[in-house]
This record gives structure tokens, C-alpha cells and sequence, in this order.
């Protein structure tokens, strides 16, 4: 089953000093060794490149690059994908950001029912967290 997998999942695994580190790369290791799909999007990259690049230097963005983004499908954010995520998030009265709302919107598009996030926000969203 194909897993979305968040900018909360990729950076606690980039991090080792991050609370969720451990929890991060077992969940990884567990999900590469039952060969099951993983999916982010173009959104999660952006923002997981620039708060790695931020936060913890270029030797954590080298392992982005080379190590995680390689076995991780990326869904390119077209106009239709975006337009929906925004007006998503101008109906809604919380504070859920637009990357997760494109996450959101892909899910359902591609009926992924599994996040590998530890963002509280999917599961409000009616989705399962892996984390």
C-alpha cells in the first residue's frame, strides 16, 4: 500500500538530534523492507530542502538529495492539484498549511489512506499516521 511520507517524516530522519529520530528511521527501515511505495510531492521537497538547508546544514541536504529523495516517487504539483489545495485552505477555519493541504488532495486523488508523518494534522484529516 502506497504511503505518503511528509516533510515532519523526512526531516525527523535527517535530524538526529529531533525527538522523533529513532521512531523516524524505523518506521523507514520497516517500510523499505516490505517494499512499500512511498509518495511525496514537489510541495514537501521544496520545504523539506529549505528547512534542512536552514536548520542543519548542507551535509543534511547531500543525504536529501542523494540518499532519501532516490526511493521516494515524486508527484509533480500541477495547477489542478494547487488550486484545489487552496481553496481547501480559504474554506477551512485552521491553520493547516498549504503543503499539507496539497498532501491532503493527493491522497484522496490517488486514495492513499497512510501518512508517514508526524503531523497530527492527517489524522485530523481522516487519514492514518504511521508514526
Amino acid at each position: 500500500m502506497t504511503v505518503l511520507i511528509d516533510t515532519s517524516a523526512i526531516y525527523a530522519l535527517l535530524d538526529r538530534t529531533d525527538a522523533s529520530h529513532r521512531r523516524a528511521a524505523a518506521i523507514f527501515t520497516a517500510l523499505a523492507a516490505a517494499d512499500e511505495p512511498l509518495i511525496t510531492h514537489s510541495d514537501v521537497v521544496v520545504e523539506a530542502f529549505a528547512l534542512s538547508q536552514r536548520r542543519l546544514g548542507d551535509e543534511a541536504v547531500r543525504r536529501l538529495a542523494l540518499d532519501l529523495l532516490p526511493v521516494i516517487e515524486v508527484a509533480w504539483v500541477g495547477p489542478e492539484l494547487h488550486e484545489r489545495a487552496v481553496s481547501a485552505l480559504l474554506a477551512a477555519s485552521s491553520r493547516v498549511s498549504l503543503v499539507d493541504r496539497v498532501s491532503f488532495e493527493l491522497m484522496r486523488e490517488q486514495g492513499i489512506e497512510q501518512a508517514f508523518a508526524f503531523d497530527d494534522d492527517f489524522e485530523r484529516a481522516g487519514f492514518r499516521l504511521l508514526s
